[in-house]
């Protein structure tokens, strides 16, 4: 049997499996965790529902799981499978949306990705022990 992202990957290789992987992920403790998103209903005969994120909303899920799952190296393992920006977890999310792994309202775009957030500030400065050690400091001379 197949794997469900193989169409996927052969039609953009540019991001391994672990990149959508974790976005999936991503979303799960974007709803679970951290009780993001609006539900929605996805199947009217069943009253069905799933809770949906906006682009930006799971930009931020996205940083916060990977920090919480790779802490400092949170930023060197997205490199690492191809996720150099929020529009990169835009063009994962919509490929997964292509072959309906995931799906968007008639409100989203892809577009909702772009510039959320600078990766470099986003994960780095996170862990700037040095600046925050200048805070403290700056604030204990005021």
């Amino acid at each position: 049997m197949a794997h469900p992202l193989e169409p996927v990957l052969e039609n953009d290789p540019r991001y391994p499996v672990e990149a959508y992987e974790f976005v999936r992920e991503a979303l799960a403790y974007a709803q679970d965790v951290m009780g993001m998103g609006v539900a929605e209903v996805v199947d009217p005969e069943d009253a069905k529902t799933e809770r949906h994120l906006t682009g930006q909303e799971l930009c931020e899920a996205s940083r916060r799981y990977a920090i919480d799952q790779y802490g400092m190296m949170a930023h060197v393992v997205l490199k690492q499978w191809g996720i150099h920006s929020t529009s990169d977890l835009g063009e994962v999310v919509y490929n997964l949306i292509r072959v309906d792994l995931m799906r968007k309202s008639n409100a989203d775009r892809r577009e909702d990705f772009d510039d959320v957030y600078d990766f470099q500030k986003a994960f780095n400065d996170e862990f700037d022990f040095a600046a925050e050690q200048r805070k403290q400091e700056d604030a204990g001379s005021a």
